[in-house]
């Protein structure tokens, strides 16, 4: 049996009414509630219920922690990635799924690393699939049928060594993994065309990030991929670009309204050439090592802002606060306020800036735990500001900024 809407065995179906009830004080937090929908987080787990519990509950802190429900209509991309970030949707599927096109060749990876933060492209990667979840979701009413998954096309015409930059694939790394976790089963098919000699080093560096069975939803199309994709995308929705009738109202059969092309990043965009931050104080932190500092906040509401940047290669970074008085207590045993990432802070510097919703003493924790050989010098900045008056909010302008509640 497939584990779908009307194709469960007995087991199966058993399964289904147990999950449901024991994410009942989650479901309404979650984008749709279902059988379609909680399926797919069963599937994601082999039917092990208590896997997929727990993975449907990190979605929805995921949800909350990334505000994933206004993503889309409260929140745009630096324009460093809006211009210079190719791909885009694309047309239909013959089952009416939605296609995007991942388009490799144009993309300047290190330009914009240099130009945005990490976060900002996993940002833009959320939404993107909300985006497509979304589309999913009108098709679905549109034809009457259970539409969940898209089409992906990529085009790695131009893939060369620029694209295997080490800070490039972990980021990708991390994007992949971000989807893996919380979009499970969104991905119909994969069919990569265009393969250049290298693309097995590239994929090889990138795979481990894939679980078995997405790794076997990808296709890999020979000479003949304009008459494959053909066989499963209606030539009227497919750009003549790639074998089929579709151009933009203007005749461009590349459709460069909906497929962005990308380009070298002008050095312009470049954060490290415009921000100069003055920063208080630096500490090099040992391999294997955590640097903590603590910040007293008095009153609610108030404003805690934390600039900073590494020397040669990344570092982890997360907020905490104590729930118990006393320099003994653990972080894993505080209130986790921003959840810890590794931040590219030795390429784009970082400003943070955090709304206390309560007083309290904050731990502002540097981790250098996930290096065994290399030592980091961190600079930073800490500010903290009194609440704002009259309901305004204060807001720090810069470049790099971004706003974590």
């Amino acid at each position: 049996m497939s584990g779908r809407v009307g194709d469960l065995n007995l087991k199966q179906a058993e399964i289904l009414k147990e999950f449901r009830g024991r994410i009942q004080d989650v479901l309404p937090d979650l984008p749709a509630q279902h059988d379609h929908y909680l399926l797919r987080w069963l599937r994601a787990r082999s039917f092990n219920v208590q896997k997929a519990e727990a993975m449907i509950r990190k979605h929805v802190e995921f949800r909350k922690q990334m505000k994933v429900d206004t993503i889309i209509s409260d929140w745009k991309p630096p324009e460093v990635i809006d211009k210079y970030v190719s791909g885009g949707m694309c047309g239909y599927d013959r089952e009416g799924s939605p296609i995007w096109y991942d388009v490799i060749g144009p993309l300047d990876p290190k330009g914009l690393l240099l130009s945005a933060t990490k976060q900002d492209f996993l940002k833009t990667k959320i939404r993107h699939t909300e985006m497509l979840q979304r589309e999913c979701r009108r098709q679905s009413e549109k034809l009457g049928k259970n539409i969940e998954a898209i089409s992906l096309i990529y085009d790695c015409e131009g893939l060369g060594l620029k694209h295997i930059w080490k800070p490039a694939i972990e980021t990708y790394g991390e994007i992949l993994t971000m989807f893996e976790e919380n979009y499970p089963e969104g991905l119909k098919r994969l069919f990569l065309i265009k393969a250049p000699r290298m693309f097995p080093m590239a994929y090889n560096l990138i795979k481990h990030f894939l679980c078995e069975e997405t790794r076997r939803k990808i296709v890999i199309l020979g000479g003949d991929w304009q008459e494959v994709l053909r066989k499963h995308i209606d030539p009227e929705q497919l750009p003549v670009v790639y074998g089929g009738t579709l151009t933009d109202p203007d005749g461009d059969p590349h459709c460069r309204t909906m497929i962005k092309y990308g380009g070298t990043v002008p050095r312009s965009y470049y954060v490290q050439h415009s921000v100069r931050v003055q920063y208080d104080n630096s500490v090099t932190i040992g391999r294997g090592a955590v640097f903590q500092l603590e910040c007293d906040i008095t009153a609610p509401s108030s404003l805690l802002r934390c600039q900073f940047s590494s020397d040669g290669a990344d570092i982890g970074f997360g907020i905490y606060r104590r729930t118990k008085e006393g320099a003994g207590q653990r972080v894993t045993e505080m209130l986790q306020v921003l959840p810890s990432e590794r931040y590219n802070a030795h390429l784009v510097p970082e400003d943070s800036w955090l709304t206390c919703p309560e007083p309290g003493v904050y731990v502002l924790c540097f981790d250098n735990s996930y290096s065994i050989l290399q030592s980091k010098r961190v600079s930073y900045k800490v500010e903290v500001l009194p609440p704002p008056a009259d309901g305004q909010m204060q807001s720090p302008h810069s470049r790099g900024d971004r706003r974590l509640q």
